[in-house]
Order: structure tokens, then sequence, then C-alpha cells
């Protein structure tokens, strides 16, 4: 037995185990816990609960189908591997890169983590033929469980914004609240003496017209009108 130094406690003398190797959807682990729960394993690779998780098992045998409550032994002598069924996956592309989603619905902003986007680039999802590209904003759900595999692309963007009346040229898929108010006056004061109102229409759906405030942001649309003014000037 050996001594914890810290609450004085003898604790079991702790081998120099090799850690038990094992995979799960072609993704590698190192561990040196000996069991684990079904719902752990999908924790490790970021499965959710209700998609169902098999260990591979060698024909002509069936795989195993491994329950959430299920416990398994990694110390087992072969390389354990566990994988989910290509029925319960779904495939979609960002730029070409593949990528597995095991939910079906997915956001915009999800979209543009998983891919790495900057923020001067629109996410689009792409349309087979004449069909002009759908634009995805970030707070946007998309359906994969449609047909085919999805496909989406980032392009570099310029569009036609309409500023109390004027034009400007804006390369960013967003404008800020500032942002918008700079184009105006040529200048942003963030002095509390100085107020503004941001109001804006021909925007995205689902609200193609509303009202700005300070720190927010909206996505842009080609030809989209703001009308900025200046309040309680001191």
């Amino acid at each position: 037995m050996e001594k914890n130094e810290k609450n004085g406690l003898a604790q079991p003398h702790q081998q120099n185990l090799e850690p038990l190797v094992f995979q799960i959807e072609n993704k590698q682990f190192s561990t040196n816990q000996q069991y684990y729960q079904g719902i752990e394993l999908k924790q490790l690779a970021g499965i959710p609960d209700n998609v169902p998780l098999y260990l591979f098992i060698d024909a002509p045998y069936e795989h195993e189908l491994i329950e959430n409550h299920t416990r398994v032994n990694i110390a087992r002598p072969e390389v354990e591997t566990f994988f989910v069924k290509d029925e319960d996956k779904l495939k979609f592309s960002i730029n070409n890169q593949p990528f597995t989603s095991y939910k079906q619905y997915i956001s915009g902003i999800e979209i543009r983590e998983l891919g790495n986007i900057p923020s001067d680039e629109a996410l689009y999802l792409d349309l087979q033929g004449k069909w002009e590209d759908d634009l995805i904003t970030n707070e946007e759900i998309v359906d994969l469980a449609r047909d085919g595999v999805e496909k989406f692309v980032s392009k570099k963007v310029s569009f036609c914004l309409f500023v109390n009346a004027e034009e400007f040229v804006w390369q960013s898929p967003t404008i800020s609240f500032e942002e918008v108010v700079n184009l105006a006056f040529g200048k942003y004061n963030p002095n509390p003496a100085e107020a503004y109102t941001v109001n804006y229409k021909d925007g995205l759906q689902p609200s193609p017209t509303g009202k700005m405030s300070k720190g927010s942001s909206v996505q842009v649309k080609d030809k989209m009108k703001f009308n900025v003014t200046e309040t309680g000037k001191s």
C-alpha cells in the first residue's frame, strides 16, 4: 500500500500498465480506464445519446449494439472498434471538405464554425444547375436529411447598400450598428451624450425590416436600405 501525502490515507499500489487503445468512428482513443458505458463512449466521440452505437464483430457474426447503459470491457485482447451505421449518419461538405453529422438539423453558425469560414465570406448552399446558390444566414436551420449530399460553399462578397440614400459598396456578409453609423456620418461617437437610431428595410427574411441597437449586427442583402439619425446631441 502507498500513502497519499495529501490526506495520509493508504492507497492501493498503482501498476504502470500500458494504455488501452480503442476506436470510435475511425478515431483512436487511449485510456487507463478498463470499463466504459455506452453513453460514455458516445460522449467521447461527440455522438448524440439517441444514435445507435455498435461494436464491430468479425463475420459471420453480427455487430453488437451497445446500449447507453451497456458496460464494455476495453481491456479485451483485440482493439475494440465502435461505429455508427451509415444510415444513422448524414454526409455533407463545406468547401469540398467532407463532414459527418449525427443530427438532422444544423444551424448556419455551426456550419461556419465547422468549416472555419472567415467573417468576410458569406455561406451558401450550393444548388446545381442554373439556380442561384441559397444564402445561409447564421440563424438559419438546415435539414441535412434532404435527398442528396448537401454542399456548402463560402464566397467573398460585395453588396450595394444604401445608407441615408447614399450608395456604398460593402464587402462583408454582416454589418454592425456602429459600422452603419460610420457609413452615415463618417465616424461613430461612443460618447453616451451622442445617440443614434438605425432602421433598415429590404433585408433578409424572416426579418426584412427592423431596428438595430448598439452592439448588434445584421446579415446584409444587396440593395438593403438603412436610415440613420442622430439624437440627444448636447
